[in-house]
């Protein structure tokens, strides 16, 4: 299913104006998210992507499958008892897709490495789940992941990496931790812990009026949202 640029350019217009939102209210109440923690959470920012992801299955489900989001999104998981997705989508007791949606706004250099090994992590976790009979004798569940982070200099600069003992691939040589993201989507995609992958850079100033760009055409969103769209028209 195509889905037009417009669509995503309000959801990236509305992922900075809701931080702006959150920041103000913060401000207001003297209240300070801890650490970086909302440098690296999606939340209530990402929803203009959950709204795009919900008319895509809307529309290439026929209105036969049941989304859900925020309320009810818990999965069993082999290595933890459940986790909360952001994205669920069921075709009566069938588990059709998952989705995760997430962003990254400064701080890279301390939470990189959480977010690559939650994305990981995670994927590991319910394939794992899948082929212990955890949602019962059903086709593979589609698994997306959708990564927003933000075009500044701090994630185009080269990063040095420490060689102590072996060398790293050389993908991670001098990258940013832009490439060190897009290889991180490639590869989760490549190694099928998702079915698609779609990854977003955007700048802060020019993000509030939509301005993003997708460096991988085959990380666009539209990849993405046209792979989702086949399947749950395949599985309503």
């Amino acid at each position: 299913m195509a889905h037009s640029a417009m669509t995503v350019t309000s959801a990236v217009r509305a992922f900075w104006l809701t931080r702006d939102r959150q920041a103000r209210k913060q401000k207001a109440t003297g209240q300070r998210d801890q650490g970086a923690r909302s440098a690296v959470t999606g939340g209530a920012q990402m929803d203009g992507f959950a709204d795009l992801v919900a008319s895509v299955v809307n529309d290439s489900g026929g209105g036969k499958l049941a989304l859900f989001r925020k309320q009810s999104v818990e999965l069993p998981g082999f290595f933890r008892a459940t986790k909360e997705w952001d994205i669920m989508v069921k075709s009566g007791p069938r588990l059709v897709a998952v989705i995760e949606l997430k962003s990254h706004v400064g701080s890279f250099g301390n939470n990189f490495n959480n977010r690559a090994e939650e994305a990981i992590g995670s994927a590991t976790d319910i394939w794992k789940a899948y082929r212990e009979g955890a949602f019962g004798l059903q086709p593979e569940p589609w698994l997306g992941y959708l990564l927003l982070i933000e075009d500044s200099p701090q994630s185009r600069a080269p990063v040095k990496v420490k060689e102590p003992h072996f060398p790293v691939f050389p993908d991670f040589k001098d990258a940013s931790y832009a490439r060190r993201y897009e290889v991180l989507c490639r590869r989760l995609v490549l190694e099928r812990l998702y079915r698609s992958a779609a990854f977003l850079t955007s700048p802060a100033k020019e993000g509030r009026r939509g301005l993003y760009a997708g460096p991988v055409p085959q990380l666009s969103v539209k990849a993405f949202t046209d792979s989702l769209a086949a399947h749950c028209a395949l599985h309503s």
